[in-house]
């Protein structure tokens, strides 16, 4: 088990801020009150949200709607905890604990022996990648947002503009190109980049417009199965069996929140695929880790065992990719009646550009937030040009937060299983968050760089010897009256556990 860093507060609610200045009414979180929609019970949800932004150097208001997502997920376990026990919990979250929640990796810390950590720095690959993947100019005087950031991806997309791997080169093959026809090119390439656009003509967009018209977090009932009561000992989740079969934060981010509260999560990746070691280590505490290549018939034989005899299935694929291989939500739902089929992705299940590569920056280009970040407050933004460039945001907000709806979704989904049965199919996307966040409304900010101080975090952290030696990091930030989020183990090895569940 992870150790708790010696100044971490405890767990209990009072251990929150009271000051009634400074306090939150529920009611007035925007974000936690449309969640609460989607939870749909005519009991109203309650949960201390404490605080508010800005907490970032931004006018979105990235904390306080990751506030009101981590509230609802403390809403949606109290709820499973009353059916395992007759009590519910009371539950919250502060608004600055909430905005290091959605920017964890940034608190990770590797230790040197002598008591002493360090923040785990990026590859040089990885700050090449955060160099070249911002917005550029078009030949039509519009922004383009390219995606570098894992190697396949960077050699589609330098294909496609013939240039080199560095900003200069990159910069000026992009202004060749009219924004559209680069958009289509690149999808067409099976590579990831979008056209930057404003708010307005994201709405406009048969995307924008197909993704309008469903909720933030969508929940279709697939199939019908005999109810599953949870059981009745241990944690909230304890007992629960969840696949996770995501990377690269916001499927992960889902798979952690439900290690923090008990369930067996088994990681599954294939060898060899590209994965980016600082956001493995962060986002895998409490789980373990396996290999199995669905490609390989033995293997994508025992993916189907463990699918029998488990409750959750999460994965970061485009639609119709696992389908193809057989395991689509309508395939595992028929051979494990009662599963929770959990897709995690950019674009999401409906519209016109569903099967399209994409990822957090791209998500924040499209839907309009980085078009209104760089304008915001007449502030000079990071690019320092008057704020006439778009910015992205300060904080992988959209990932995180879709990360949280996931696991928001598919507790509402184990609820609904244990009182009326069924299958379930959990629908969240990065480009839907992007939406929920930009229509939460705006705050003013003060100064450029904001953010929670070394000395402000460190009691948010702990420390966990691990096989990637000792780690500092952020610890769970929900509270709760009853039970303490926690983690079993620190983040194993890739591929390093058997393909089997713990009992």
């Amino acid at each position: 088990m992870e150790r708790d860093c010696p100044c971490r507060p405890g767990s209990g609610l009072n251990t929150m801020r009271t000051d009634v200045n400074t306090a939150m009414n529920t009611p007035t979180n925007s974000a936690f009150r449309e969640l609460m929609d989607v939870r749909a019970r005519p009991d109203n949800g309650v949960a201390d949200i404490t605080g508010a932004d800005p907490v970032f150097s931004t006018r979105f208001k990235v904390a306080e709607t990751g506030a009101g997502v981590l509230a609802a997920i403390g809403v949606a376990v109290s709820d499973l905890w009353e059916m395992k026990t007759g009590r519910r919990q009371a539950t919250g979250i502060d608004v600055r604990h909430a905005g290091a929640a959605i920017n964890s990796f940034a608190y990770l810390q590797n230790g040197h022996g002598d008591g002493t950590y360090e923040t785990v720095p990026d590859s040089p690959a990885a700050q090449v990648g955060y160099q070249i993947s911002q917005p550029f100019a078009t030949r039509d005087d519009r922004w383009f947002q390219p995606h570098f950031g894992i190697a396949h991806l960077k050699d589609r997309m330098l294909g496609v503009l013939k240039c080199e791997a560095t900003p200069e080169s990159i910069a000026a093959a992009i202004r060749k190109w009219d924004a559209q026809t680069l958009e289509d090119a690149i999808a067409e390439a099976n590579a990831c980049g979008g056209m930057v656009r404003d708010n307005a003509e994201w709405l406009a967009h048969p995307h924008g417009k197909a993704l309008a018209a469903q909720p933030v977090v969508e929940i279709e009932k697939i199939g019908d199965s005999a109810p599953e009561p949870l059981p009745t000992d241990g944690p909230p989740l304890a007992g629960l069996r969840v696949l996770d079969l995501t990377r690269i934060l916001a499927g992960p981010v889902a798979a952690r929140t439900f290690a923090e509260h008990g369930a067996d999560v088994l990681m599954v990746a294939a060898k060899g695929m590209p994965q980016i070691k600082k956001f493995v280590i962060d986002l895998s505490h409490g789980k373990r880790s396996c290999y199995l290549n669905l490609n390989e018939a033995m293997e994508a034989a025992q993916l189907r065992q463990l699918v029998r005899s488990g409750d959750v299935f999460s994965q970061g694929y485009r639609p119709g990719v696992l389908a193809a291989r057989g395991f689509g939500p309508a395939e595992l739902a028929a051979l494990r009646p009662g599963l929770i089929y959990t897709s995690i992705n950019c674009y999401g299940q409906h519209g016109p550009l569903q099967d399209r590569a994409g990822w957090e920056q791209v998500a924040q280009a499209m839907v309009g937030i980085s078009y209104e970040n760089g304008h915001q407050n007449g502030h000079q933004i990071r690019h320092g040009n008057g704020g006439d460039k778009p910015a992205l945001l300060p904080v992988p907000a959209c990932d995180y937060i879709t990360g949280y709806l996931g696991a928001y979704g598919t507790l509402l989904a184990l609820a609904r299983r244990a009182v009326e049965g069924g299958s379930y199919h959990v629908k969240v996307s990065l480009c839907q968050t992007g939406m929920f966040l930009y229509r939460q409304g705006r705050v003013d900010y003060g100064a450029n760089d904001i953010g929670l101080s070394e000395a402000e975090a460190l009691p948010l952290q702990m420390t966990a010897e691990s096989v990637y030696g000792p780690i500092r990091h952020l610890a769970p930030v929900i509270k709760f009256s009853e039970t303490r989020p926690q983690w079993s183990n620190p983040p194993p090895a890739l591929g390093g556990d058997a393909p089997a569940w713990l009992s």
